[in-house]
């Protein structure tokens, strides 16, 4: 049976669906030895050989999930970083972590918090889909006090560059006298969406965590701690998944 070739890479947990895309039409990939760069070509795993970046795929046996507390600093990127700043890869080897997983979206190299990890390619790329609307949770120190008039206009959202954000939930935390305590919830997950959106009001993020997707919780994890995430946990997220 046939089926997309993003897809099959993805199902290997070698990536996810979105880089197999970006490393087809780089040319990273090979079926039966052949280059191939077009996107939405279909194969079939019991017949055809997938090689990737040099390396013959195999679908995986065991499906893994964990949760990881990203420090800022890391970019959420595997391999070398160009400019020479850490990716996880530097904090896989600092933490002496060894299992083949690959990010589900991203933070920003200045972000920290809850990172979802897998070599689970399917759900990473329904995770990250606009279309399932999954809520993800933020805790926010922005400069300045957040007057009434300003909250009340954040909480009715405003139009960026690339969307329209409108929090599903914003409330203030904290003030003293410089800066301002929120926690967030949206389901946008756009570059930068959160500091774009608040800088827009004249509130520039100082500080952004990461502590919810979905109903996985960041919870008590420490800066690069990681953990494997309970088969309930990912079972309720899944089932939200099939929706």
């Amino acid at each position: 049976m046939k089926e997309r070739l993003n897809k099959f890479i993805a199902s290997t947990g070698y990536c996810s669906r979105r880089k197999a895309d970006i490393l087809i039409k780089e040319g990273k990939v090979k079926v039966n030895g052949q280059k191939v760069s077009e996107l939405g070509i279909k194969i079939d795993p019991s017949k055809d050989k997938v090689e990737v970046e040099g390396k013959i795929l195999k679908p995986i046996s065991k499906k893994v999930y964990y949760k990881l507390y990203k420090p800022r600093g890391y970019l959420t990127a595997l391999g070398k970083d160009k400019f020479g700043r850490k990716t996880l890869t530097d904090l896989f080897k600092e933490i002496n972590f060894k299992e083949k997983v690959f990010p589900v979206g991203r933070l920003d190299l200045d972000s920290e918090g809850l990172l979802i990890l897998t070599n689970d390619g399917e759900f990473a790329y329904k995770l990250m889909h606009p279309s399932f609307k999954i809520p993800k949770k933020y805790i926010l120190k922005v400069e300045g006090r957040i007057n009434a008039k300003d909250f009340n206009k954040i909480k009715k959202g405003t139009k960026l560059e690339d969307t329209f954000l409108k929090p599903d939930s914003v409330k203030i935390l904290k003030k003293d006298e410089k800066s301002t305590t929120v926690e967030i919830e949206i389901h946008s997950g756009q570059k930068r969406i959160l500091r774009r959106f608040f800088k827009k009001f004249g509130y520039p993020v100082k500080r952004l965590l990461r502590i919810q997707i979905g109903n996985i919780k960041l919870g008590d994890l420490k800066e690069k701690e990681i953990k494997i995430i309970g088969e309930e946990e990912i079972l309720k997220l899944k089932r939200r998944l099939r929706k």
